[in-house]
């Protein structure tokens, strides 16, 4: 595979990410990012960019910054949206998958949705941080190959 952009082989150049994970419940999104960084390396994939954000609700403002860059291929999130005794988390994560989503559509890049919850306990939390953070990873990566697919078609 060649690293360079513009590479004569369409759709081959090695895929950049960037991962913005949550650092509230940090217990829980520590093992995601872990977790996402070893299943990027797996797939051949290089992360750029790490970037802490202090809870799920506030992932969408640095996905914004690191887009505008158009420094990476695509953005993997990661975070973990407790229960607790109000709807609370329910606002934030339905909020930050929303804006997640426009984001990805308004710059035309992938943005990958590894946020656990809403209605999660600590508990099932812990149980799913790797397939979440390995599914996010792989989303992303698949997507960047083809959207590069469907570029190199036209």
């Amino acid at each position: 595979m060649s690293a360079q952009s513009g590479s004569s082989e369409c759709g081959k150049e090695k895929i950049e990410l960037a991962i913005v994970v949550s650092e509230f419940n940090y217990d829980v999104t520590s093992i995601m990012l872990a977790k996402a960084e070893d299943h990027a390396r797996f797939l051949g994939a290089d992360v750029k960019i790490v970037a802490k954000a202090p809870g799920s609700y506030d992932i969408p403002i640095l996905v914004k910054k690191i887009l505008e860059r158009g420094a990476v291929d695509a953005v993997v999130t990661l975070g973990a949206v407790i229960e607790g005794e109000t709807e609370h988390d329910e606002v934030v994560a339905h909020q930050a998958a929303r804006k997640i989503l426009d984001l990805s559509i308004e710059y035309g890049k992938p943005v990958t949705l590894g946020i656990i919850g809403p209605g999660a306990t600590r508990l099932q939390a812990l149980e799913r941080a790797e397939e979440y953070a390995r599914r996010a990873v792989e989303a992303a990566v698949k997507l960047v190959r083809r959207i590069r697919e469907i570029s190199c078609k036209q």
